[in-house]
């Protein structure tokens, strides 16, 4: 009996998305105290269900969530199909023909990684992504076309969480990094959200008409606005070549015989430290002399870090 309401409470979220706990407690005959237990242990199951409070609130699934690809077998797949299907025939309950519906959607939609814009073909994966990542770049760029408002739990730099009601307006691509440019409704005024910090994202049913904004007010030059940037001379490997042309581009890159210089205005801090340290030994800071001390120092601490044990 448990593990039925269990599976029925999971069937009832996929399709619906967002429901109440009296609802949920009188369909399955148990009661709100039962629910919100067997909600517990769908969590612990990794289900990321999230309770919202308030007059507009209740048990809800992220748009964003969806079973994992090796979540069945291809066996256990069409018998999962196959039962849900014969279930319905008997019962017709609609959370299990929602549930079915969303299964065999998603075998159809396994390879569709790819993010298709015009002329434009992007990637939208990253290494080992299991879905997580597209699957939020998809909604927001589903929202962003259909005008819906999304209601997205989001974690700051900070580590701080906030939720926020938002009209996303825009995707931005800048420097291999995903934004919605969308208006918050918490700040009343138009913020720049990375898609990878969104937690979860879900489709409120709310409309909106899209506001008058200036593309050329848009922040993309956010990254430097409160940092140092420092002009950098680099002598890098041959090895290490392809990947600075990456980084910087080609353009920043002056090849003479055997001889291989880069130059270039960056941002100072953490970032450019570390970047500076992925290459290993295969780059070398030429200037400013300051810099090539912190990569120095940087490089002994983590020495004296091995070296400890």
């Amino acid at each position: 009996m448990k593990f039925q309401v269990m599976i029925k409470i999971l069937f009832t979220l996929l399709k619906r998305r967002k429901v109440s706990a009296a609802a949920l407690a009188a369909e399955n005959g148990v009661s709100e105290r039962s629910i919100r237990r067997y909600l517990d242990e769908l969590t612990i199951c990794g289900i990321p269900i999230d309770i919202i409070r308030g007059r507009y609130g209740g048990i809800c699934l992220p748009d964003t969530f969806r079973l994992p690809e090796n979540f069945f077998t291809k066996e256990e797949y069409a018998a999962a199909v196959n039962a849900l299907g014969a279930f319905y025939e008997q019962m017709r309950d609609e959370a299990a023909a929602g549930a079915l519906e969303k299964l065999q959607s998603q075998q159809k939609s396994e390879q569709k990684n790819l993010t298709l814009s015009g002329n434009v073909l992007v990637d939208s994966g990253t290494w080992g992504d299991v879905y997580d990542f597209s699957e939020k770049l998809r909604v927001c760029e589903r929202a962003t076309e259909e005008n819906d408002c999304l209601d997205l739990l989001y974690i700051d730099r900070g580590g701080a969480e906030s939720r926020r009601i938002v009209e996303p307006h825009l995707l931005v691509y800048k420097q291999n990094v995903w934004y919605v440019y969308a208006f918050c409704r918490k700040r009343q005024d138009f913020r720049l959200f990375r898609v990878a910090r969104i937690k979860s994202a879900r489709v409120t049913g709310e409309k909106f008409e899209k506001r008058a904004f200036d593309r050329e007010s848009i922040p993309l030059k956010f990254t430097f606005e409160k940092t140092e940037l420092t002009d950098v001379r680099f002598s890098v490997t041959k090895k290490a070549l392809p990947d600075l042309e990456e980084w910087l581009g080609i353009d920043h890159i002056k090849i003479s015989g055997e001889e291989i210089l880069a130059e270039a205005t960056l941002p100072a801090g953490e970032v450019l430290l570390s970047k500076i340290l992925s290459f290993g030994n295969d780059l070398r800071v030429l200037s400013p002399s300051m810099l090539a001390d912190e990569v120095k120092a940087r490089a002994e601490k983590i020495c004296r870090q091995y070296d400890s044990k």
